[in-house]
């Protein structure tokens, strides 16, 4: 099993990124646009892995409040070929985040090195050289605002590959707060 652990997006910001991506994307801008049902905040990737039993008993004894979280722009990693919409790294995600790590590496995960950037990826680049995304950043004169929302719990996903790329299946959800 291909395993990250994330939050679910609500409705109403999956309207507002998916208006922002219909009229940005074109048939020949050389990108791949991400489906909106797989919209998320990954909280830890955690790759190929038989631990599932361990990572959901471990992430069963978190007790942390449910949190606000708010998007906050459109953004670029270029290396990485990805146009993404940002997330606000407010303390109580980033203890959030922290926490799930702490958790999963009970059982044998190691976190990464780089600083979290807690990102929705909205497309990514087919080739390098990044022509595509400098023809979106272009297209782009200021940052939308979005609504904010509570996240109210996350998920343990399961990325299973298929022939238009991987698609994103829940495998069990874990809740925040009372």
């Amino acid at each position: 099993m291909r395993l990250f652990v994330g939050i679910p997006l609500t409705a109403a910001v999956i309207e507002e990124l998916s208006a922002i991506s219909m009229r940005l994307q074109s048939q020949a801008d050389g990108l791949r646009w991400s489906a909106p049902e797989s919209w998320h905040i990954t909280l830890q990737f955690l790759g190929n892995t038989q631990q599932y039993e361990c990572i959901v008993s471990r992430l069963r004894e978190l007790r942390l409040p449910a949190l606000p979280i708010q998007l906050e722009g459109l953004g670029f990693f270029d290396r990485a070929g990805v146009f993404f919409a940002g997330v606000n790294l407010t303390p109580e995600l980033e203890v959030l985040q922290q926490r799930v790590t702490s958790a999963t590496g009970l059982c044998g995960f190691i976190p990464e090195t780089r600083p979290y950037h807690p990102h929705i990826t909205l497309a990514r680049s087919k080739a390098k050289g990044g022509r595509g995304l400098r023809e979106l950043k272009s297209k782009i004169h200021r940052d939308p605002r979005f609504s904010g929302f509570v996240a109210d719990g996350f998920v343990l996903y399961e990325s299973v590959p298929g022939p238009g790329g991987s698609r994103y299946e829940i495998r069990d959800r874990f809740t925040l707060g009372s």
